[in-house]
């Protein structure tokens, strides 16, 4: 294939070839977008080379152009992983015979333990889904699925009812890069499935009067995607959290994903298993979660062993 003589031909082919040959998310594809955008732009403005013709002097030069407009390093570690990705695309279609930054090392990730939650805050945050306000029925099936499984997000909100049917023992979960993985309930995410799904069928007679078609979704809504959307499961949290008195600051979808995993590791799950179940491609970042561990039970032991006590 031929070389597109366009910046932008040559970002939208890469794209597209992302979404078709790896099944790359919809989020994934947005950031390189913006990625790719930025860099093609800020060669355009110093009237640079054209992708084909980039150098690796180039490419570290708009890297410290990155760092002198403050950003962070992880924005800048994912911008350069954009530029790998699609030099190493042109390589692979013959656009180039070299990749100008498969050399540079990148600029790391500020390593940050996840924030997470105690058990009583979950406790709490799922006492305040069950009482709160006229949705209380989907609220707590939102949050047990959530605490129950490690789900992400995005992967909770478009949960099709149809993997909800049967009274089931595990849910089917569609993942990144259309990955599917089987995830056990708990009995109170069971029972919670359970309310939500007669009540969920109770509204469908109105649905048919307003001629609406049935939702293929377990959380449907008016919107364009047909489901919840994560922007409003985030402010549904943040009301949880106020309601249910834990700082809102502590409380966002994926520390309940984090919390899902610490608290298993800490009564005695495997890293291999979590692994599985939150559906992490490489034990590696799952690894995380044993720091978090290990600085919790640092705390324990200052706060509450005699000798860590200072003495008068």
């Amino acid at each position: 294939m031929r070389a597109p003589e366009q910046a932008g031909q040559w970002v939208s082919t890469f794209l597209d070839a992302q979404a078709a040959e790896l099944g790359a998310a919809t989020n994934t594809l947005l950031a390189y977008g913006r990625d790719l955008t930025d860099f093609t732009g800020w060669l355009a403005h110093r009237k640079g080379p054209a992708l084909g013709d980039v150098t690796r002097e180039e490419v570290e030069a708009y890297l410290i152009h990155c760092d002198a407009q403050g950003l962070a390093k992880s924005t800048r570690a994912r911008r350069l992983s954009a530029i790998k990705q699609i030099y190493r695309f042109a390589f692979e279609e013959g656009w180039r015979d070299d990749n100008p930054a498969i050399q540079i090392t990148g600029p790391g990730r500020d390593k940050r333990l996840p924030k997470t939650l105690d058990e009583a805050e979950v406790d709490r945050l799922l006492q305040a889904a069950r009482t709160m306000g006229r949705d209380r029925v989907r609220n707590t099936c939102l949050m047990e699925l959530l605490y129950a499984t490690g789900m992400r997000v995005s992967e909770l909100v478009s949960l099709p009812v149809a993997a909800a049917r049967g009274d089931p023992r595990m849910l089917l979960i569609r993942g990144k890069g259309d990955k599917e993985r089987m995830v056990p309930l708990s009995p109170p995410a069971r029972d919670a499935l359970a309310a939500w799904l007669v009540a969920w069928d109770d509204g469908q007679p109105a649905r048919a009067q307003k001629g609406l078609p049935a939702s293929r979704f377990l959380f449907p809504s008016r919107g364009k995607s047909g489901y919840l959307t994560r922007h409003r499961f985030y402010l549904l949290i943040k009301e949880l959290a106020v309601a249910g008195g834990v700082s809102p600051a502590k409380v966002t979808p994926h520390t309940l994903r984090h919390a899902f995993a610490t608290h298993l590791l800490a009564n005695g799950a495997d890293l291999r298993s979590i692994q599985t179940l939150l559906g992490h491609a490489d034990v590696a970042t799952t690894e995380i979660y044993t720091h978090v561990l290990d600085e919790r039970l640092s705390e324990l032991v200052l706060e509450h062993h005699p000798l860590a006590q200072k003495s008068d």
